[in-house]
């Protein structure tokens, strides 16, 4: 997920949370303020009524209106002077209405001249709780909608402005490529860390491409320092093989020699193909057909091991596997597969190709499953009495397939080994 959708998703919440949080809050505070200012406005009522009670007892026999309602009621000595005033809620049935009305009550007692205690019930029609419940939902559903596409559209300007030299960072980062000089990086900003990551990355790919220069020149260096003398030893070896005055032993002497030579000559190639490989010397990319290399290879190699008298099947599924990526490197990768399974194939076993816009498959009949944890790794040899090879054929393959996007993986199935490359999935 990209970090600005990220950093959006987080903050939209938090304010969803923050509103409904605030909108609770409002709305129990309000509740409050309503049920604090009627019961003021009923101490003033209560008031009024026992002060014109005090004056004119006949106030007693009244009942009020339909707004406020009250009534009296005697009490006795004890019950009038350890009385406590007190409010709560109810409703009242209306008439007019059918209906009951929700209202507020006060209970307070007075003491008469004639010392005779009374209960004076006040009642004052409030508005129903559902319905205030029901407005300020509406209203404040209709203000957190507005103020969500306000918040939204500006948190996502602002998160776009805020993060364009990350973005522009990226890019500089993506148009990178191994052997190539580091381009300029013109992505000015107030922001300090973005600043100093700009910087660091500027830094990490000069160090890198300053690297990357001095270890091409080692391995061209290298390359020919060491294939010069060995390519010299082995000619002496030759003319001296032709000599008519070596023994038989000597003659067995020399072969082993040579066998040893040539396979330090073959190590000593494959380690510069594949220190080349994972360098990323091979920058000249274009669209592969691996389809194409398959049937080109193939008779080739059919050829070379056509006294195992392997049996071919090949399938195309859906259409040609097609990669972006080095040509010569695919080559090479398609070559050690398939060279690899007719190899280490049995008399007279199968060999299995197929091909599928997503993925290949190289299957070959064997007798037991490899050790897939170590099969890749350099120089492990998976099966005894192949000491010809150089042990990193697999390696090579293993990095070509990292080189162009590809994932080579490993499995025994049904008495087969069984090589399948598959497209990486890029991450959103």
């Amino acid at each position: 997920m990209k970090l600005l959708r990220y950093t959006y998703r987080k903050l939209s919440l938090l304010f969803l949370f923050l509103m409904f949080l605030w909108g609770v809050l409002f709305y129990y505070a309000v509740v409050d303020e309503v049920m604090d200012e009627t019961d003021d406005m009923l101490r003033n009522n209560a008031y009024i009524l026992i002060r014109n009670t005090l004056l004119d007892p006949s106030v007693m026999d009244t009942k009020g209106d339909l707004v406020t309602l009250y009534s009296f009621r005697p009490l006795s000595q004890e019950e009038g002077s350890n009385y406590r005033e007190h409010f709560y809620d109810s409703t009242v049935y209306v008439e007019i209405e059918d209906e009951y009305e929700p209202v507020r009550v006060m209970q307070t007692a007075f003491l008469m001249p004639d010392e005779q205690y009374y209960e004076l019930t006040l009642m004052v029609s409030t508005m129903e709780r559902d319905d205030l419940r029901r407005a300020m939902l509406w209203y404040l559903g209709i203000l957190f909608l507005l103020f969500i596409a306000c918040t939204s559209i500006g948190t996502r300007l602002v998160l776009k402005g805020v993060f364009r030299p990350l973005q522009v960072l990226l890019s500089w980062l993506h148009d990178l490529q191994p052997g190539k000089v580091v381009p300029l990086l013109d992505n000015p900003t107030r922001i300090k860390e973005f600043r100093e990551l700009s910087k660091a990355a500027v830094d990490m790919a000069n160090r890198s491409y300053k690297a990357y220069e001095e270890q091409k020149q080692f391995i061209e260096n290298a390359s020919h320092e060491l294939q010069t003398p060995l390519a010299i030893v082995r000619g002496k070896i030759e003319l001296l093989a032709e000599s008519e005055t070596l023994t038989e032993q000597q003659m067995k002497e020399l072969d082993a020699i040579y066998g040893t030579l040539s396979r330090a000559i073959k190590l000593n190639k494959s380690l510069l193909l594949l220190s080349r490989i994972e360098n990323g010397q091979y920058a000249e990319l274009e669209v592969v057909s691996f389809d194409e290399i398959v049937d080109h290879c193939l008779p080739d190699l059919m050829d070379i091991y056509e006294h195992k008298g392997v049996h071919l099947s090949r399938c195309q599924q859906n259409g040609p596997f097609i990669v972006y990526g080095n040509r010569s490197l695919a080559h090479i990768l398609v070559s050690n597969l398939i060279k690899n399974a007719l190899l280490h194939n049995q008399d007279g076993g199968e060999l299995c190709i197929v091909t599928a816009p997503d993925f290949m498959v190289v299957k070959n009949t064997g007798t037991a499953p490899l050790d897939s944890n170590r099969l890749f790794k350099r120089f492990y040899h998976p099966l005894d009495g192949k000491n010809e090879s150089t042990g990193l054929g697999l390696a090579i393959s293993y990095s070509i397939a990292r080189s162009v996007s590809l994932e080579l993986t490993y499995a025994w199935e049904n008495g087969m080994h069984c090589f399948r490359l598959v497209k990486e999935r890029k991450e959103e």
